[in-house]
């Protein structure tokens, strides 16, 4: 750029682009930087304003950052105020609302996965993603631990922006898109940058927004659902957008897809997708029942056995007593945890602790950090990229919800506690954690990550409250329209976010 003083202000122009920086202290530009050199005492303080504005323009007002600091601390005081949850580890939470928050755009309601791109998921390696957009998956599921803390005007302003996204066209229906709906992400390499600590390449857009990925239906619509559990007042265009996604996903739900992990190699038929559009149909048959949903309950109905004996004949191993990641795979994939959360099998249920039996066997470190999946291996390849990868914080975290589903509430807590310890000194966390070297990896902050860890706690807190009452084995409900009910589960849960 070219940096210059303008009335006192540093100025660094280049292209469109201007940066004005501002502060009390004396600025001198020097081989292409500029440098400020003073003494500051203790309980003094030197502020520095960068503002951004375009270089055609008029320069900026002067900012007056003890004002804007003032301001910014009373905004988060009052907004953290209006958090419900009140049990344990409620400083974390907190922590990671404020985070959730922080990664929501005001003026649209767009939530971005994390708020930065190309960091690596491997020091060295090639799986550097853009992730400054917003899924609809991510945002889904961010909406849902919001709603589950009290806060709900979060959720009416993404309900706004999935609208305008996905427009009137929901049979083209993107996994993700810009902050402001924007559908054109196309992805690219930035040659000339060399990576973080020489991670290349550096990416910007992200090619996954072309690829089908069923489970997104029913992330979407739990938290429609969720939305009306928690008085979020009804929507005629939302309903009638959810009518037009089951119907769509009726004639697709069969095929298959890229997943939830977004492989970049062949489609697969994954039991995490079937399980989710399983889920999708059970909250409509549910929405319907109350009857905040016009929609023919028979052939729904019909629609969710289907989905779940296909799921239970095709997705199980019956050697192994586990779900598998895909329809006739061998391996395992950390999302099957997945599988009591949402209701589509009871806690109890032998298959269930078969598969966290297996998770914690084959994905999990000595110290129950998850992988996603194995890349490594029999079947490594599956999502067609080189290189490998840390553990995956959200799965570590839905692990902790399997061991206190199944009743290993002790387990569970070490568990979480465990992953607490891994938070920056901030209190935030990345996507993935790197148990060799002790570092968090990937994009950060992940929306993921602090959504997971606001879930988990209430989960924790519902459980261990519901234990000491009962002082020992706990009855909750559980999803009164899934199908392949045996027995009265002791630690069900009606959703995967109640």
């Amino acid at each position: 750029p070219w940096i210059h003083e303008v009335d006192g202000r540093m100025v660094a122009e280049a292209g469109a682009d201007a940066l004005w920086l501002d502060t009390c202290v004396e600025q001198v530009e020097k081989d292409g930087v500029v440098i400020s050199g003073f003494d500051v005492a203790a309980g003094q303080s030197v502020a520095f304003v960068l503002s951004w504005c375009p270089s055609h323009a008029a320069a900026p007002d002067v900012p007056d950052p003890e004002a804007a600091l003032a301001e910014t601390l009373a905004f988060w005081q009052e907004w953290t105020q209006k958090c419900t949850y009140d049990g344990p580890y409620r400083e974390p939470v907190v922590r990671s609302l404020i985070a959730l928050k922080a990664m929501t755009y005001g003026p649209s309601g767009g939530i971005v996965a994390a708020p930065s791109t190309s960091l690596p998921e491997e020091i060295g390696g090639n799986r550097n993603w853009d992730y400054r957009f917003t899924w609809l998956r991510d945002a889904s599921t961010t909406l849902a631990a919001l709603l589950g803390t009290g806060y709900r005007q979060e959720a009416q302003a993404w309900r706004r922006w999935l609208l305008r996204a996905v427009a009137g066209d929901p049979e083209n229906l993107q996994i993700m898109y810009g902050l402001t709906g924007e559908r054109d992400l196309r992805e690219r390499e930035l040659p000339w940058l060399p990576g973080y600590e020489g991670s290349a390449p550096v990416r910007v857009g992200n090619g996954a927004a072309d690829q089908l990925q069923l489970d997104v239906y029913g992330e979407v619509i739990e938290t429609l659902y969720l939305a009306h559990q928690s008085g979020v007042a009804h929507c005629a265009d939302s309903a009638v957008l959810h009518q037009r996604l089951i119907k769509h996903l009726a004639q697709r739900w069969h095929e298959p897809d890229e997943g939830i992990w977004e492989i970049r190699g062949a489609r697969r038929h994954f039991v995490h997708s079937k399980v989710m559009a399983w889920v999708a149909v059970d909250r409509t048959i549910r929405l319907a029942e109350a009857g905040a949903l016009d929609m023919a309950l028979g052939p729904l109905i019909e629609l969710r056995e289907t989905i779940h004996r296909e799921v239970c004949a095709e997705g199980f191993d019956p050697v192994r007593n586990t779900f598998t990641q895909s329809y006739g795979s061998q391996e395992l994939d950390a999302a099957t945890l997945l599988i009591p959360r949402v209701g589509f099998l009871p806690p109890d249920d032998p298959r269930v602790i078969g598969t966290v039996d297996a998770v914690r066997r084959e994905l999990s470190t000595a110290d129950g950090l998850v992988h996603r999946y194995p890349t490594t291996g029999e079947d490594a390849g599956v999502d067609g990229l080189a290189g490998d990868e840390g553990t995956f914080v959200l799965c570590s975290f839905w692990l902790v919800d399997a061991l206190a589903l199944t009743g290993r509430l002790d387990e569970a807590h070490a568990l979480f506690e465990h992953l607490l310890a891994l938070r920056s000194d901030l209190g935030l966390l990345a996507e993935e954690f790197d148990p060799v070297h002790q570092r968090q990896l990937g994009n950060f902050p992940q929306a993921f990550s602090h959504m997971g860890l606001i879930q988990s706690a209430r989960l924790l807190h519902l459980l261990s409250t519901r234990s000491s009452r009962h002082q020992g084995s706990v009855a909750l409900p559980v999803p009164r329209s899934a199908p392949d009910r045996r027995r009265q589960t002791r630690t069900g849960l009606a959703s995967q976010h109640a």
